[in-house]
């Protein structure tokens, strides 16, 4: 059954001083079963494994990032990331419900935790960088200005601009995720609706996931061997 999603206009006002980041990722096992084609489950789950710690420790040196909301099925996951990050790290098990719904359990834990704004951020960018977040920073400020301090949506798409690979909101709730088919054209729709100053950032950086096998023959074979290295480091090994 289709999720109903009741967005209204929002007369809140955007802070971006405590912008909490949430990370979902399904099992090692489970996750990603598209690359299958391509790599063994060893090495999928190897890769999932370098992508995660990857995406952490690039959030990790990200002076914006107050907390981070890891959400996840495996609880084996969640005890062997949470290592040697000065970030902190809010590891949150998922017991039912899909992409959407460990989202949204980690933007409440974010609020819970008195985040003013969230970016939700999947662990499968491999050129992710703080410079690529740094840009999506400045267009929630750009975004902020032009809506005199009103609601603010940030978005970057996938490279085919159907996928959705970032989305900050502030306040943090101001739209339900729509993560999935065609997600970049349901977050806006869903931020016309509720009347958010909206930025869309178009950055390789941020545009590139890994999805396919079409996207593992596109990855440099350079970062591929560096996650493959990293996903198969000892537990707590950091990234250079």
């Amino acid at each position: 059954m289709a999720t109903a999603y009741h967005d209204r206009v929002s007369t809140a006002f955007a802070d971006l001083r405590l912008l909490h980041v949430v990370v979902p990722l399904r099992s090692l096992a489970s996750g990603k079963a598209r690359l299958g084609g391509s790599i063994d489950a060893e090495e999928r789950e190897t890769l999932l494994r370098g992508m995660l710690r990857r995406t952490l420790a690039v959030l990790d040196a990200w002076p914006a990032s107050r907390a981070i909301h890891l959400v996840s099925t495996d609880p084996g996951l969640l005890v062997e990331t949470v290592v040697d990050l000065s970030t902190p790290v809010r590891p949150l098990l998922q017991r039912h419900g899909g992409l959407n719904e460990a989202l949204r359990m980690g933007r409440d834990d974010a609020v819970a935790a008195g985040a003013t704004a969230v970016l939700m951020l999947p662990a499968d960018l491999p050129y992710l960088s703080v410079d690529a977040l740094d840009g999506l920073l400045e267009a929630a400020d750009a975004a902020l200005a032009a809506g005199s301090g009103g609601p603010v949506l940030v978005i970057a798409p996938s490279d085919a601009r159907h996928g959705t690979n970032a989305l900050l909101l502030s306040p943090p709730d101001l739209i339900e995720p729509r993560f999935g088919l065609d997600s970049f054209e349901a977050h806006l729709r869903a931020s016309a609706r509720v009347g958010a100053a909206l930025q869309v950032v178009d950055d390789p950086a941020l545009g590139f996931d890994v999805d396919t096998p079409e996207d593992l023959e596109r990855l440099e074979s350079g970062v591929m061997r560096e996650l493959s290295d990293l996903g198969a480091s000892p537990v707590g090994a950091g990234v250079e």
